[in-house]
């Protein structure tokens, strides 16, 4: 063994120390944690602040518990002088557990997922890599090394039991001395195989990715991502970073991630877990609005006309066609063998200024009655002075008010709204007049028998994006301190407008790529779709350099793009190896040639995508499963191979893509459809292998 080598052992046996004594100090804080939950640490506390006290030590236990087994770091930096405790004084308005660890110097930092400390003023053993301090690690390079004389990267492999970690390895940059290098370490952790759930990034952030991840809690975010950008994982891990820079503000007002269907969420589900995060609504928009189960299904001219934005003012004209100010004439109010008069002209004034200051309509509602009992009061204190707050409830709860207020401004459900309005052609003339045609008018129009009541209606998908526009109508939902989207591209402008909704009075984190838009409604510009989720100023900020999908795939892909109506610059990879394979076989022969390739990628590690059109995927199972090749649906995460329908991948990624049949992917849209963006999805979910197998023409 040479005397490089001895260093290098002897450096790797003290890392591997220092990694099993932050292990055993990592036990001690989980013990610890759970021991405050236990005897409800800090006695003082009394009422709300012994409540909120309680609720942090259960949720930091729960967090701490649940941390999946792996290395505690992944990172080391160690500093010139002492500008670790400058870059931690600059951002000052962090969090105090962020501010200490940034103004730890004269040693080794260590970066890792989580803060592991042996008491709370003792120096950290390991920094959190959302602390200020940890920025350096993402961002230094030779030519600005921000302080930092030495960036080590540690490489890990699974332990034996995966109870722990085995430190396999490590490489050194010495930006001090303006040396760098691409990180070998960081390329192999990127293009390790896929099996089961989304991995964190955590160790292997990009300045350009650090740079958003970091965005502040009031700036709204729009990535256009290319494929294998790491766009979802740049989401999630902002939202990790928010969470843990500004505890108090996100548990006041929550933090929801959604995403576009149920699998989606499956794979990504354990990312903020391993960041340390839980307790984070993980959720579909579908399942944000659902009021009522989908019973019923619209054809796509339906479907896309109760999308369109231009809905949104018929169900404003419908809903505030029942405010009427002259329906309830003269209002006399009882008070004892007193009697109160509101003449029918004062009421309508009452009800017209409340009109123009457009509330809400349930705000809106009692802002009429609050009127309608001062008018009353400014009388009967001119008469008999102050009047006791039990007379003002009375008046309040008066039966002539409570029916003058049913006429004037009814009570409504937004059923009772929409309903009569897709089963009524002349109700929905009145509102639609000017803003739809005939033509349209008559699309949105139930077919079939009209149900008696709202109670009886079935309802599309559809229908319940337009019941959650006039929900909004009536009163705000209840909202978000931050909400991230992914696949926006396909959002339609009545659920952009869902969203806005639920993020007024927060932030979003947007994310996308116009490429990859599927539904009939898909954004052609973010300009657009950011004008609905009311945030037209938010910056686009393109990722357009991928770690995962090789370059031979992205050049695929990039030649599909050029067909594609969208304005998004082509992709480019930083990952040169990679196979690309079109297989054409006789037709008739797909499902053969499918197994014969499937056979073929399990000889090797990772997983396998067999994707292909939503119709052909029960065949190709039934003939993965006469050849004896276990294959699992989209949902089972942890299996080697899965049979995946082309409308559900997006999203989703595998070592081995076998794409089957793009012709038929793209016919599957049907004419007109977005087929080719539907396939350019498929084309780009590989990681390491793409075989393309075909009978017919290529569309590309």
């Amino acid at each position: 063994m040479t005397s490089t080598d001895t260093a290098l052992q002897s450096a790797l046996d003290r890392e591997r120390a220092h990694h099993e004594h932050c292990r055993t100090v990592l036990a001690a804080m989980v013990e610890g944690a759970q021991e405050h939950v236990v005897t409800g640490e800090d006695v003082s506390a009394s009422g709300a602040d012994a409540e909120v006290l309680g609720y942090r030590l259960r949720s930091r236990a729960k967090e701490m518990r649940e941390l999946p087994p792996g290395p505690l770091f992944f990172g080391r930096l160690d500093f010139a002088e002492a500008e670790a405790g400058a870059e931690g004084e600059e951002e000052a308005d962090k969090e105090e557990e962020a501010e200490r660890e940034g103004q730890e110097s004269e040693r080794a930092l260590y970066i890792g997922r989580l803060r592991i400390t042996e008491h709370p003023a003792a120096p950290p053993l390991v920094v959190d890599w959302r602390a200020p301090v940890s920025r350096a690690f993402y961002q230094a390079t030779a030519g600005d090394p921000r302080g930092v004389a030495v960036r080590r990267r540690f490489g890990w492999a699974p332990g034996s039991r995966g109870e722990s970690a085995d430190l396999t390895g490590m490489e050194d940059e010495h930006l001090g001395r303006g040396e760098s290098r691409a990180s070998a370490i960081v390329a192999r952790e990127i293009e390790r195989p896929r099996v089961g759930p989304m991995r964190d990034i955590a160790a292997t952030i990009q300045p350009e990715q650090d740079d958003l991840v970091r965005a502040g809690l009031g700036t709204t975010v729009c990535v256009q991502g290319a494929p294998g950008t790491g766009k979802t994982a740049v989401g999630l891990h902002r939202a990790a970073y928010l969470l843990y820079t500004h505890p108090q503000r996100i548990q006041r007002g929550g933090l929801l991630i959604l995403g576009p269907n149920p699998t989606f969420l499956s794979y990504i589900a354990e990312v903020l877990p391993a960041l340390g995060e839980s307790g984070v609504r993980q959720s579909t928009l579908a399942r944000e609005i659902a009021r009522h189960p989908v019973t019923r299904t619209d054809d796509a001219r339906t479907a896309a006309l109760k999308h369109d934005a231009r809905t949104a003012e018929v169900l404003r004209r419908a809903l505030y066609a029942r405010v009427d100010p002259g329906a309830a004439g003269d209002l006399t109010v009882p008070d004892g063998s007193y009697r109160w008069r509101v003449p029918a002209d004062a009421l309508a004034r009452v009800v017209a200024d409340v009109r123009r200051e457009q509330p809400p309509y349930t705000v809106g509602r009692e802002r009429v009655r609050a009127r309608i009992v001062r008018y009353v009061q400014e009388r009967a204190e001119r008469r008999a002075g102050p009047r006791t707050n039990a007379w003002l409830r009375r008046v309040e709860r008066a039966r002539p008010v409570g029916a003058a207020l049913d006429a004037v401004w009814p009570r409504v459900r937004p059923e009772e709204v929409l309903a009569p309005l897709l089963a009524d052609p002349a109700e929905l003339a009145r509102a639609a007049d000017g803003v739809l045609d005939e033509e349209e008018q008559r699309a949105l129009l139930w077919t079939g028998r009209a149900p008696r009541s709202w109670k009886s209606a079935r309802w599309s998908a559809a229908d319940l994006v337009l019941l959650d526009e006039v929900a909004g109508l009536l009163e705000h939902p209840e909202g978000y301190g931050h909400v991230v989207v992914d696949e926006a591209q396909d959002l339609s402008p009545m659920e952009c407008r869902a969203i806005a909704r639920r993020s007024a009075f927060g932030s979003l984190t947007v994310l996308g790529d116009l490429a990859q838009g599927t539904t009939p409604w898909a954004a052609r510009s973010w300009p657009a779709v950011l004008a609905h989720l009311g945030r037209p100023d938010a910056a686009v900020v393109p990722l357009t350099t991928g770690f995962r999908v090789p370059q031979k795939v992205v050049g695929l892909a990039n030649r599909l793009l050029a067909r594609l109506d969208v304005d998004v610059p082509p992709a480019r990879s930083l990952r040169g190896d990679g196979e690309l394979t079109l297989r054409e076989v006789a037709p008739g022969a797909v499902p053969e040639a499918v197994v014969a390739v499937v056979r073929h990628a399990l000889a090797r590690e990772g997983s396998v995508g067999v994707v292909a059109a939503d119709p052909d995927v029960s065949g190709l199972r039934a003939a993965l499963d006469a050849a004896g090749v276990a294959a699992a649906g989209p949902a089972e995460l942890g299996a080697r191979v899965a049979v995946v329908p082309a409308s559900l991948v997006k999203g989703l990624e595998y070592d081995h893509v076998v794409a089957v049949e793009p012709a038929a992917i793209v016919a599957a849209e049907g004419p007109g459809g977005r087929g080719l963006h539907r396939l350019y999805v498929v084309l780009t979910r590989a990681v390491s292998r793409l075989d393309v197998v075909h009978a017919r023409p290529l569309p590309f």
